[in-house]
Protein backbone atom coordinates (compact mmCIF):
# COMPACT_ATOMS: atom_id res chain seq x y z
CA UNK A 1 0.00 0.00 0.00
CA UNK A 2 1.48 3.55 -0.71
CA UNK A 3 1.92 6.03 2.26
CA UNK A 4 -0.38 8.80 2.55
CA UNK A 5 2.03 12.03 2.12
CA UNK A 6 1.41 15.73 2.22
CA UNK A 7 0.39 16.73 -1.31
CA UNK A 8 2.74 19.55 -2.87
CA UNK A 9 0.28 21.22 -5.31
CA UNK A 10 2.96 22.81 -8.04
CA UNK A 11 0.90 25.70 -9.80
CA UNK A 12 0.51 25.98 -14.02
CA UNK A 13 3.29 28.30 -15.46
CA UNK A 14 1.17 30.51 -17.57
CA UNK A 15 4.12 32.89 -18.62
CA UNK A 16 8.14 32.63 -19.03
CA UNK A 17 8.11 35.39 -16.42
CA UNK A 18 6.36 33.14 -13.50
CA UNK A 19 8.86 30.12 -13.67
CA UNK A 20 10.89 30.09 -10.23
CA UNK A 21 13.68 32.26 -10.18
CA UNK A 22 15.38 29.40 -7.90
CA UNK A 23 18.35 27.38 -9.53
CA UNK A 24 18.86 23.95 -8.26
CA UNK A 25 20.98 23.05 -10.97
CA UNK A 26 24.05 25.78 -12.12
CA UNK A 27 27.45 25.99 -12.71
CA UNK A 28 30.14 23.57 -12.66
CA UNK A 29 29.04 21.21 -15.27
CA UNK A 30 31.07 20.26 -18.72
CA UNK A 31 28.19 20.17 -21.12
CA UNK A 32 28.92 21.15 -24.52
CA UNK A 33 27.76 24.99 -25.35
CA UNK A 34 24.41 24.82 -26.83
CA UNK A 35 23.67 21.33 -25.15
CA UNK A 36 19.64 21.36 -24.60
CA UNK A 37 20.27 18.42 -22.27
CA UNK A 38 21.44 20.46 -19.42
CA UNK A 39 18.40 22.54 -20.10
CA UNK A 40 16.28 19.82 -19.37
CA UNK A 41 18.11 19.17 -16.04
CA UNK A 42 17.90 23.08 -15.07
CA UNK A 43 14.45 23.34 -15.83
CA UNK A 44 13.08 20.15 -13.88
CA UNK A 45 14.95 20.65 -11.36
CA UNK A 46 13.63 24.53 -11.35
CA UNK A 47 10.25 22.97 -11.39
CA UNK A 48 10.18 20.48 -9.09
CA UNK A 49 12.09 22.63 -6.40
CA UNK A 50 14.25 21.76 -3.67
CA UNK A 51 12.39 18.95 -2.03
CA UNK A 52 13.50 16.86 -4.50
CA UNK A 53 16.23 13.88 -5.13
CA UNK A 54 17.73 13.17 -8.64
CA UNK A 55 19.37 10.14 -9.72
CA UNK A 56 21.03 9.97 -12.72
CA UNK A 57 22.10 6.84 -15.09
CA UNK A 58 25.16 7.07 -17.16
CA UNK A 59 25.87 9.29 -20.32
CA UNK A 60 26.29 12.74 -21.23
CA UNK A 61 24.58 14.07 -18.21
CA UNK A 62 26.31 11.92 -15.96
CA UNK A 63 30.07 12.48 -16.95
CA UNK A 64 29.32 16.38 -17.47
CA UNK A 65 27.86 16.42 -13.85
CA UNK A 66 30.81 15.05 -12.15
CA UNK A 67 33.90 17.23 -12.75
CA UNK A 68 36.51 16.72 -9.97
CA UNK A 69 35.43 18.00 -6.79
CA UNK A 70 32.28 19.98 -7.93
CA UNK A 71 28.93 19.23 -9.39
CA UNK A 72 26.21 21.45 -10.80
CA UNK A 73 23.69 20.13 -8.78
CA UNK A 74 21.98 22.04 -5.15
CA UNK A 75 19.56 19.29 -4.57
CA UNK A 76 21.14 15.72 -3.92
CA UNK A 77 21.34 13.40 -6.70
CA UNK A 78 22.88 9.96 -7.03
CA UNK A 79 24.69 8.26 -9.82
CA UNK A 80 23.70 5.02 -11.01
CA UNK A 81 25.18 2.92 -14.14
CA UNK A 82 23.83 2.59 -17.78
CA UNK A 83 20.90 0.01 -17.51
CA UNK A 84 19.96 0.96 -13.56
CA UNK A 85 17.92 3.88 -14.13
CA UNK A 86 14.23 2.66 -13.11
CA UNK A 87 15.38 0.93 -10.76
CA UNK A 88 17.72 3.03 -9.09
CA UNK A 89 14.22 5.16 -9.17
CA UNK A 90 12.47 2.32 -7.59
CA UNK A 91 15.02 1.80 -4.96
CA UNK A 92 15.48 5.47 -3.59
CA UNK A 93 11.39 5.85 -3.29
CA UNK A 94 11.44 2.36 -1.33
CA UNK A 95 14.26 4.05 0.51
CA UNK A 96 12.01 7.18 1.34
CA UNK A 97 9.17 5.53 2.23
CA UNK A 98 10.73 3.01 4.68
CA UNK A 99 12.37 5.82 6.53
CA UNK A 100 9.32 7.65 6.92
CA UNK A 101 7.45 4.67 8.08
CA UNK A 102 10.01 3.94 10.90
CA UNK A 103 10.03 7.25 11.88
CA UNK A 104 13.63 8.56 11.01
CA UNK A 105 12.61 11.04 8.46
CA UNK A 106 9.25 13.26 8.77
CA UNK A 107 6.47 12.34 6.60
CA UNK A 108 6.75 14.62 3.34
CA UNK A 109 6.81 14.53 -0.03
CA UNK A 110 9.67 14.15 -1.58
CA UNK A 111 10.13 14.69 -5.42
CA UNK A 112 12.50 11.26 -6.84
CA UNK A 113 13.48 11.78 -10.34
CA UNK A 114 15.60 9.86 -12.28
CA UNK A 115 17.05 10.72 -15.64
CA UNK A 116 18.66 8.56 -18.22
CA UNK A 117 19.57 9.29 -21.65
CA UNK A 118 18.33 7.31 -24.71
CA UNK A 119 20.36 4.34 -24.65
CA UNK A 120 20.15 4.31 -20.69
CA UNK A 121 16.26 5.07 -20.98
CA UNK A 122 15.01 3.54 -23.91
CA UNK A 123 17.64 0.44 -24.60
CA UNK A 124 19.47 -0.81 -22.30
CA UNK A 125 17.76 0.90 -19.73
CA UNK A 126 14.21 0.24 -20.76
CA UNK A 127 13.26 -2.84 -18.60
CA UNK A 128 14.19 -1.02 -15.92
CA UNK A 129 11.99 2.03 -16.91
CA UNK A 130 9.37 -0.64 -17.26
CA UNK A 131 9.55 -2.28 -14.36
CA UNK A 132 9.55 1.19 -12.45
CA UNK A 133 6.15 2.17 -14.18
CA UNK A 134 4.64 -1.07 -12.54
CA UNK A 135 5.24 0.05 -9.26
CA UNK A 136 3.10 2.32 -6.59
CA UNK A 137 6.02 4.30 -6.10
CA UNK A 138 5.99 8.04 -6.43
CA UNK A 139 8.61 8.85 -8.97
CA UNK A 140 8.81 10.75 -11.91
CA UNK A 141 11.68 8.99 -15.00
CA UNK A 142 13.08 11.78 -17.66
CA UNK A 143 14.31 10.33 -21.12
CA UNK A 144 16.67 12.66 -22.15
CA UNK A 145 16.97 12.01 -25.80
CA UNK A 146 19.73 13.32 -27.95
CA UNK A 147 19.01 10.39 -30.70
CA UNK A 148 22.88 8.77 -29.95
CA UNK A 149 24.99 7.70 -27.49
CA UNK A 150 26.78 10.65 -27.12
CA UNK A 151 28.99 10.28 -24.01
CA UNK A 152 30.75 7.06 -25.73
CA UNK A 153 31.79 9.20 -29.93
CA UNK A 154 27.92 9.08 -31.18
CA UNK A 155 27.12 5.86 -31.67
CA UNK A 156 23.57 4.97 -32.79
CA UNK A 157 20.79 3.99 -30.36
CA UNK A 158 17.09 2.90 -30.92
CA UNK A 159 16.01 6.70 -31.02
CA UNK A 160 18.44 7.58 -33.84
CA UNK A 161 16.55 9.47 -37.09
CA UNK A 162 16.27 7.17 -39.85
CA UNK A 163 18.98 8.26 -42.07
CA UNK A 164 21.90 10.16 -39.40
CA UNK A 165 25.35 9.47 -39.99
CA UNK A 166 26.84 7.96 -36.22
CA UNK A 167 29.85 6.23 -35.85
CA UNK A 168 28.35 3.32 -36.01
CA UNK A 169 26.19 4.29 -39.15
CA UNK A 170 28.58 6.14 -41.50
CA UNK A 171 27.34 6.54 -44.89
CA UNK A 172 29.48 5.23 -48.28
CA UNK A 173 29.67 4.80 -51.66
CA UNK A 174 28.18 1.29 -50.95
CA UNK A 175 25.40 1.78 -48.72
CA UNK A 176 24.31 5.71 -48.69
CA UNK A 177 21.70 4.65 -45.69
CA UNK A 178 23.41 2.74 -42.95
CA UNK A 179 20.61 4.00 -40.14
CA UNK A 180 17.76 2.27 -41.91
CA UNK A 181 15.54 1.94 -38.39
CA UNK A 182 12.78 4.20 -37.72
CA UNK A 183 12.51 6.21 -34.29
CA UNK A 184 11.67 3.86 -31.52
CA UNK A 185 8.57 5.52 -30.47
CA UNK A 186 9.08 5.08 -26.77
CA UNK A 187 6.88 7.05 -24.96
CA UNK A 188 3.19 5.50 -26.26
CA UNK A 189 4.87 2.55 -26.17
CA UNK A 190 5.19 2.69 -22.62
CA UNK A 191 1.52 4.12 -22.02
CA UNK A 192 -0.22 1.42 -23.37
CA UNK A 193 1.80 -0.97 -21.82
CA UNK A 194 1.58 0.67 -18.57
CA UNK A 195 -2.10 0.85 -18.03
CA UNK A 196 -1.59 2.40 -14.31
CA UNK A 197 0.71 4.84 -15.13
CA UNK A 198 -1.15 7.75 -15.09
CA UNK A 199 0.94 10.49 -17.03
CA UNK A 200 3.85 9.72 -20.02
CA UNK A 201 4.35 12.86 -22.29
CA UNK A 202 7.02 13.95 -24.92
CA UNK A 203 8.52 17.46 -23.95
CA UNK A 204 11.00 20.03 -25.44
CA UNK A 205 13.52 22.27 -23.16
CA UNK A 206 12.95 24.61 -26.41
CA UNK A 207 9.65 25.33 -24.82
CA UNK A 208 11.15 25.53 -21.02
CA UNK A 209 8.15 27.19 -19.05
CA UNK A 210 5.07 26.75 -20.75
CA UNK A 211 6.27 22.87 -21.91
CA UNK A 212 8.50 20.95 -19.78
CA UNK A 213 8.65 22.59 -16.39
CA UNK A 214 4.37 22.50 -16.83
CA UNK A 215 4.77 19.01 -17.67
CA UNK A 216 7.30 18.38 -14.89
CA UNK A 217 4.96 19.42 -12.82
CA UNK A 218 1.48 17.52 -13.54
CA UNK A 219 3.31 14.42 -13.73
CA UNK A 220 4.89 15.22 -9.86
CA UNK A 221 1.12 16.11 -8.94
CA UNK A 222 -0.21 13.61 -10.65
CA UNK A 223 1.93 11.02 -7.98
CA UNK A 224 2.55 7.25 -8.35
CA UNK A 225 5.04 6.44 -11.22
CA UNK A 226 5.23 8.82 -14.30
CA UNK A 227 7.34 9.12 -18.01
CA UNK A 228 8.25 12.02 -19.90
CA UNK A 229 10.33 12.04 -23.08
CA UNK A 230 12.61 14.62 -24.25
CA UNK A 231 13.92 16.02 -27.43
CA UNK A 232 17.14 17.43 -27.36
CA UNK A 233 19.03 18.59 -30.07
CA UNK A 234 22.93 17.72 -29.65
CA UNK A 235 25.63 20.37 -31.75
CA UNK A 236 28.33 17.51 -31.57
CA UNK A 237 26.25 14.67 -32.43
CA UNK A 238 23.70 15.88 -34.79
CA UNK A 239 26.70 18.89 -36.07
CA UNK A 240 24.89 22.15 -36.20
CA UNK A 241 26.67 25.54 -34.45
CA UNK A 242 25.76 25.67 -31.23
CA UNK A 243 23.98 28.52 -31.21
CA UNK A 244 20.88 27.44 -33.03
CA UNK A 245 19.91 24.65 -30.61
CA UNK A 246 16.72 26.35 -29.79
CA UNK A 247 16.26 26.89 -33.40
CA UNK A 248 16.82 23.15 -34.55
CA UNK A 249 14.10 22.11 -31.55
CA UNK A 250 11.61 24.46 -32.96
CA UNK A 251 12.43 23.31 -36.48
CA UNK A 252 11.91 19.50 -35.28
CA UNK A 253 8.59 20.10 -33.18
CA UNK A 254 7.38 22.14 -35.89
CA UNK A 255 8.05 19.80 -38.75
CA UNK A 256 6.06 17.06 -36.90
CA UNK A 257 9.00 14.85 -36.64
CA UNK A 258 8.88 14.88 -33.01
CA UNK A 259 5.64 15.13 -31.40
CA UNK A 260 4.49 16.80 -28.45
CA UNK A 261 1.72 15.73 -26.57
CA UNK A 262 0.52 14.01 -22.86
CA UNK A 263 -1.29 10.94 -22.00
CA UNK A 264 -3.31 11.46 -18.98
CA UNK A 265 -5.24 8.51 -17.31
CA UNK A 266 -5.33 7.47 -21.50
CA UNK A 267 -6.53 10.86 -23.02
CA UNK A 268 -4.18 12.04 -25.30
CA UNK A 269 -3.86 15.96 -25.60
CA UNK A 270 -1.58 17.33 -28.05
CA UNK A 271 1.01 20.28 -26.50
CA UNK A 272 1.78 21.27 -30.14
CA UNK A 273 -0.92 20.37 -32.66
CA UNK A 274 0.92 20.58 -36.58
CA UNK A 275 -3.15 20.27 -37.71
CA UNK A 276 -3.86 23.46 -36.49
CA UNK A 277 -0.46 25.37 -37.01
CA UNK A 278 1.00 23.67 -40.14
CA UNK A 279 3.71 21.26 -40.39
CA UNK A 280 6.96 23.01 -42.12
CA UNK A 281 8.40 20.63 -44.50
CA UNK A 282 10.77 18.56 -42.73
CA UNK A 283 13.71 19.70 -45.31
CA UNK A 284 13.96 22.63 -43.02
CA UNK A 285 14.89 20.57 -40.37
CA UNK A 286 16.97 18.01 -42.01
CA UNK A 287 19.18 20.19 -43.99
CA UNK A 288 20.72 22.24 -41.63
CA UNK A 289 22.55 19.72 -39.98
CA UNK A 290 25.77 17.91 -40.81
CA UNK A 291 24.72 14.49 -39.94
CA UNK A 292 22.40 14.33 -42.52
CA UNK A 293 24.59 16.26 -45.07
CA UNK A 294 24.86 12.43 -47.18
CA UNK A 295 20.94 12.46 -48.09
CA UNK A 296 19.55 13.43 -51.19
CA UNK A 297 16.25 14.57 -52.63
CA UNK A 298 14.80 10.79 -52.61
CA UNK A 299 16.03 10.45 -48.73
CA UNK A 300 14.12 13.45 -47.42
CA UNK A 301 11.24 12.96 -49.43
CA UNK A 302 11.28 9.43 -47.93
CA UNK A 303 11.12 10.60 -44.47
CA UNK A 304 8.59 13.19 -45.66
CA UNK A 305 6.39 10.65 -46.83
CA UNK A 306 6.96 9.17 -43.13
CA UNK A 307 5.90 12.00 -41.30
CA UNK A 308 3.04 12.58 -43.31
CA UNK A 309 1.87 9.07 -42.91
CA UNK A 310 2.39 8.95 -38.77
CA UNK A 311 0.24 12.17 -38.75
CA UNK A 312 -2.35 11.57 -41.73
CA UNK A 313 -2.92 8.40 -41.38
CA UNK A 314 -2.51 6.77 -38.04
CA UNK A 315 -5.33 6.13 -36.01
CA UNK A 316 -3.25 8.05 -33.44
CA UNK A 317 -1.61 11.08 -35.27
CA UNK A 318 2.47 11.28 -33.92
CA UNK A 319 1.65 8.88 -31.40
CA UNK A 320 0.84 5.06 -32.63
CA UNK A 321 1.40 3.69 -35.79
CA UNK A 322 -1.97 1.51 -35.62
CA UNK A 323 -4.37 2.23 -38.42
CA UNK A 324 -8.02 1.31 -38.31
CA UNK A 325 -9.26 -2.42 -39.15
CA UNK A 326 -12.48 -1.80 -39.74
CA UNK A 327 -12.47 -2.28 -43.20
CA UNK A 328 -10.40 -5.50 -43.09
CA UNK A 329 -12.87 -6.74 -40.12
CA UNK A 330 -15.76 -5.97 -42.43
CA UNK A 331 -14.24 -7.36 -45.52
Amino acid sequence: MAMQLPVIDYEHIKKAKDAPLEEFYTSGHRTCQGCESALVMRDFAKASGPRTIATGATGCMYVANTSYQTTPWIIPWMHTQLGAGGSSAVGMAAGLRALMRKGKIPKEKINVINFSGDLGGADMGLSGVSGALQTDYDLLIILYDNESAANTDIQATGLTTYGAQTTFTPPGSVRRIMQARWKKNVAPMLAVGHPTCRYVATASATFPALDFMNKTRKALNTGGPTFIHTFDPCPKGWDFHPGYSRELGELGIRSGIFPLYEILDGKVKYTYDPHKKGRIPVRDYLVKQGRFAHLIDEDIDYIQGMVDTMWEEWELPGIAPIKSGLEMANA
